[in-house]
């Protein structure tokens, strides 16, 4: 009814969907859930996909199988299987090459068995903490870590989105899902050759950036830590710090309060100020103006930096004599600091300190925020967060985990590595295998196997109830149950016919591996600038009517969409792994397609002959 009251062809539709989508995704003004939930309405709306189909995404079987994977591997997380391995990293030593296979070796396997994301976010404290101990720039560690994540999805079905968007799309067409080491050989051999060009070659192509290598560093701390002294005529006395910042229209990121030589930690300091006080904080020269003019604030003498280091190493000693060792990310003066780079999807993106009440709500300060590896100097209060952004963040050391996991923050070589519980590690180990083995001998379908895996181990207590809730991403899964419909409509229009007929036209006189190998770029080239699995699906549909085009088999089209869907190494947006490297790596936009356009070339030359070998043409 509505495609008839405009007059337009169905497929003519898509495409003008298809198209603001893409704008959209790669404008990023609005996160890739909402601009794709806005693709499947306006399809509604236009008569593309039927009003009473609208939200069947939301049950499908890939992205129930990507919800419950999710749950897993935050159960591997909480049971200490991860950090058991993490452990072993840190042996790594002080050659790079050494600290890279590691690093990138480890998680190539573990992306083969959890969320790809996820298994980065658990080398990434590891990654930090190794740079800086051997004196390693992190940006030759942080994005070859990124690409080998990428590389150990493609290795199994729940490795990554695209696996299981392709192996549900070949079950409604042939009846027959790809099992769950069906993407092994493919994956494997391309994994392989990424992790050896990675570490033998790849790692010389990132830029070294000595600026991101620590806090002290990158956030320039010997130069902004100052004390401020309370006078009698000050307007800061007889105020609570609170009030020193309503007064004063501005959060002050003050670090700790000395009065009668004690000092107090600026979180926990909940009284009024007084004459004799003195303000231990971080300020740049506009604050400190500020701080005079307004609160009377006078300048008792800036720490000189032999000064604060002797202070530094004599802090330190006494609290390795009273204490056992532990890593910590920053110790200035045994105040409680912690850096935090913000993920994708966080709470933070695009609001400031005042909107997240960040100190009344989560009892944190902000003290400095580090983006493109280098210190923001503009006022906290005006700070809106990217994804990316490096925060130095100061919090009660009992409760600034969970206060950087509400906002969606994750810490950065404060993480202190926990083993767990042998009992529920092994359990967490049983109910995956069992999952596996349901898979591998078809008892159960991949979403109700791995479903139940998630339910269990919420049951017997591996992960509580909560973390398991937490642990599900809300925007990929809207994404993946928007975009499902919007595929189908891709299809079921004609538009994917077309397009297909255009790729048919102009290999005709070519082999038809040729217009497989256009397939793979431009599948890789969409993956770069939108979701892997939006890539996918739409994707999928154009590889289907090309394998019925040319009368060939469908499995090596579906395999090429596959891996080239998730072989995302050009640009920072592309996959969420590469964003999360980007601040604490100190990397600029451009520095990506420096290794990833080789390593690119390495998994296509790779994955084209060993689909063809694996899974010919001729079916």
């Amino acid at each position: 009814m509505a495609i008839e009251a405009i007059g337009l062809a169905p497929s003519t539709l898509i495409f003008m969907i298809l198209a603001l989508t893409l704008v959209a995704f790669i404008w990023g003004r609005f996160r890739y859930d909402v601009v794709a939930l806005a693709a499947l309405l306006s399809s509604v709306l236009l008569g593309l996909v039927p009003a009473d189909e609208a939200f069947a995404g939301f049950g499908h079987p890939a992205v129930i199988t990507v919800a419950a994977v999710l749950v897993i591997s935050r159960g591997f997380e909480r049971s200490g299987v991860v950090d058991i391995i993490a452990a072993q990293v840190m042996k790594a030593g002080e050659r790079l090459l050494l600290q890279l296979l590691a690093l990138v070796g480890t998680v190539v396997v573990l992306s083969g068995v959890m969320n790809n994301v996820g298994a980065l976010a658990l080398l990434l404290p590891v990654a930090m903490r190794l740079a800086r101990e051997h004196n390693t720039s992190p940006s030759l560690l942080l994005m070859p870590l990124a690409f080998g994540s990428l590389l150990g999805g493609l290795t199994t079905l729940i490795g990554t989105p695209p696996n299981i968007i392709i192996s549900t799309y070949r079950g409604n067409i042939t009846g027959e899902n790809f099992s769950m080491f069906s993407f092994s050989p493919v994956g494997v051999a391309v994994a392989l050759a990424g992790l050896a060009f990675i570490v033998l070659l790849g790692w010389r192509l990132t830029p070294k950036r000595n600026s991101a290598a620590g806090a002290a560093d990158m956030f320039d701390t010997a130069n902004y830590l100052v004390e401020l002294k309370v006078s009698e005529e000050s307007r800061a006395n007889g105020l609570t710090l609170q009030q020193l910042r309503d007064e004063l229209d501005e959060t002050i990121p003050v670090l700790a309060v000395v009065r009668d030589d004690n000092r107090r930690a600026g979180y926990s300091f909940h009284g009024v100020l007084k004459q004799g006080d003195i303000l231990l904080l971080e300020a740049g020269p506009e604050e400190l103006q500020l701080l005079e003019d307004k609160a009377g604030l006078s300048a008792v003498a800036e720490l000189e930096e032999d000064d604060r280091e002797e202070d530094e190493r004599a802090a330190k000693n006494a609290d390795k004599a009273s204490e056992p060792a532990k890593d910590e990310a920053i110790d200035t003066e045994g105040l409680q600091l912690v850096e935090a780079v913000v993920r994708s999807g966080s709470m933070m993106i695009n609001r400031s300190v005042r909107q997240l009440r960040l100190n009344h709500q989560f009892g944190l300060h902000l003290v400095a925020v580090a983006r493109d590896g280098g210190r923001l100097k503009q006022r906290l209060r005006d700070i809106r967060f990217q994804t990316g952004d490096v925060l130095l963040l100061q919090g009660s050391e009992k409760e600034i985990n969970d206060s950087l996991s509400s906002l969606g923050c994750l810490p950065l070589a404060s993480r202190e590595l926990h083993l767990g519980q042998p009992r529920k590690l092994a359990l967490s180990l049983g109910i995956f295998a069992l999952a596996i083995v349901s898979m591998l001998f078809d008892l159960l379908p991949a979403a109700v196997a791995m479903s139940t895996a998630a339910l269990v181990s919420l049951l017997i207590g591996v992960l509580p109830l909560r973390e398991g809730y937490n642990a599900i991403d809300g925007p990929v899964i809207v994404l993946l149950a928007a975009m499902l419909p919007v595929g189908e409509a891709l299809e079921t229009s004609g538009g994917a016919d077309i397009i297909a007929n255009s790729l048919l036209y102009f290999g005709a006189e070519w082999p038809v591996v040729v217009s497989l190998c256009g397939l793979f770029l431009l599948c890789m080239l969409l993956s770069n600038i939108v979701n892997n699995a939006a890539a996918a699906l739409l994707m999928a549909p154009i590889a289907v009517s090309l394998a019925n085009g040319f009368d060939v088999a469908l499995e090596p089209f579906l395999m090429a969409v596959a891996v080239s869907a998730s072989s995302a190494f050009l640009t920072p947006i592309g996959h969420q792994s590469n964003t999360l490297v980007l601040g604490p790596g100190g990397y600029r936009f451009s520095d990506y397609w420096k290794l990833g356009l080789p390593l690119s070339l390495v998994v296509m030359v790779t994955a084209i002959p060993v689909i063809l070998l694996v899974w010919p043409l001729s079916g």
